[in-house]
């Protein structure tokens, strides 16, 4: 019986990117907030789209601090990802601060409860069919078409539709 949940899809592009940047070389930690700032950039692209949020242009105090902090960015997932380095390691940061790697893990042990461990492993499956450039390269179109069904507009922002892990696990085959 094929294995499938019920679940919104910032949590599964968070996992996946999540183990995209550990197949890429970053730390678990690293990794966490990293996948974190691609989906908050994605979410934030996508209301911006459908009108739910607006473009804010950085005031230049933001620009200074943000440069104060010798930020630099990670691609991830097609994603330009503001970074620091801290004495812990790489971490995306969102408004200029650091994002917490517990927080993000604590997110996704949320969301995705006693089903985390399986999802997570097909999803590595899936890395690992890849050489990590060709995954760089891939990963956002991997996460297009496993990614759970949802309908476009604001009718579907927020909703729930259903991933398939044993279609992850077939994407791993194919290649």
């Amino acid at each position: 019986m094929a294995k499938k949940l019920q679940i919104n899809r910032a949590p599964v592009l968070t996992l996946w990117a999540t183990v995209v940047a550990e197949r890429l070389g970053y730390k678990r930690a690293e990794a966490l907030t990293l996948a974190k700032a691609v989906t908050g950039l994605n979410a934030q692209a996508k209301g911006q789209r459908l009108g739910i949020y607006q473009p804010r242009a950085e005031t230049p105090e933001k620009q200074r601090k943000r440069k104060e902090a010798e930020t630099f960015t990670v691609l991830l997932l097609g994603r330009p990802v503001s970074a620091v380095s801290t004495d812990e390691g790489i971490r995306a940061t969102t408004k200029g601060r650091p994002i917490r790697a517990e927080s993000v893990e604590s997110y996704l042990q949320g969301k995705f409860g006693d089903d985390l461990e399986d999802t997570q492993k097909a999803m590595r499956e899936l890395a690992r069919a890849f050489k990590p450039s060709e995954l760089a390269a891939r990963a956002y179109a991997l996460y297009e078409d496993f990614r759970p069904e949802i309908p476009e507009g604001t009718r579907g922002w927020g909703a729930k539709g259903i991933l398939n892990l044993d279609h992850i696990r077939s994407l791993a085959k194919e290649d």
